[in-house]
């Protein structure tokens, strides 16, 4: 996945394949889309300054109307500049810059297109990841289960960037508002570029957590049952301050 950028001919996209035509042009930046993007981008730096992914993995996309902001293919997070927004519509059809997509945009669209989500965060956080080869849910190790809509589903291993990982992908988030991938990582996604950050660094923190206390010799970790889980769902409606 080496970084790929298609020609540029005054400051216009040209098709795949070096061929100009007006299906292969790309629209004009939006005010709040060049916003947006400087959020994504920063949310993007975040994931690796704070361990969750390494190098160009992982990947963050968010909803702008019906235009899909993403991460592009294999380009350091450090070198993205406002110049290189790069956009689909919900067909997947870019519509925004030169940079090819990320590999992983059928799962970012297919979230999109099913659930009121405005941002979505992949990572391939490393106990996420580990507890997405021993377990098929993530056992209840903490209250903040309920943050996620309930036990946290591991999704079936397929190949990244198939139409199948999307599909396994969408079955282990009903319901919920994350799952984990099998062999492969974590994908969240909220009303906002931080919430579903903050959802993707909290079930980081829950697979930390349940390896740890699952890793003392002679004794396993005491879990909480759906109904302490539902007491706390019920709880978390009324959280924080109220405008």
């Amino acid at each position: 996945m080496a970084e790929q950028r298609r020609d540029r001919r005054d400051g216009r996209g040209a098709r795949e394949g070096g061929q100009d035509g007006p299906e292969g042009w790309r629209r004009d930046v939006l005010p709040e889309e060049a916003r947006a993007w400087e959020a994504l981008v920063a949310t993007a730096r975040r994931t690796v300054s704070e361990g969750l992914v390494v190098g160009t993995s992982g990947n963050v996309s968010v909803r702008v109307g019906e235009t899909v902001l993403v991460t592009p293919s294999g380009v350091p997070y450090d070198r993205l500049t406002a110049e290189d927004v790069t956009g689909v519509g919900l067909d997947g059809r870019q519509v925004l810059g030169t940079l090819v997509p990320t590999s992983e945009l059928p799962m970012h669209l297919a979230v999109f297109r099913t659930t009121e989500a405005r941002a979505v965060v992949h990572t391939h956080a490393v106990h996420a990841t580990a507890v997405s080869t021993l377990v098929p849910e993530l056992p209840t190790i903490h209250y903040m289960t309920a943050a996620l809509g309930g036990p946290v589903r591991v999704a079936p291993y397929a190949t990244y960037g198939s139409d199948e990982l999307a599909e396994n992908m969408l079955r282990a988030l009903a319901g919920r508002t994350g799952c984990l991938l099998g062999n492969h990582g974590t994908i969240t996604y909220g009303a906002t570029l931080d919430q579903a950050y903050d959802r993707t660094a909290q079930l980081e923190w829950m697979c930390r957590l349940w390896l740890t206390a699952s890793s003392v010799p002679g004794l396993s970790p005491s879990l909480l049952s759906g109904g302490q889980l539902a007491e706390v769902a019920e709880k978390l409606r009324g959280y924080g301050q109220r405008g």
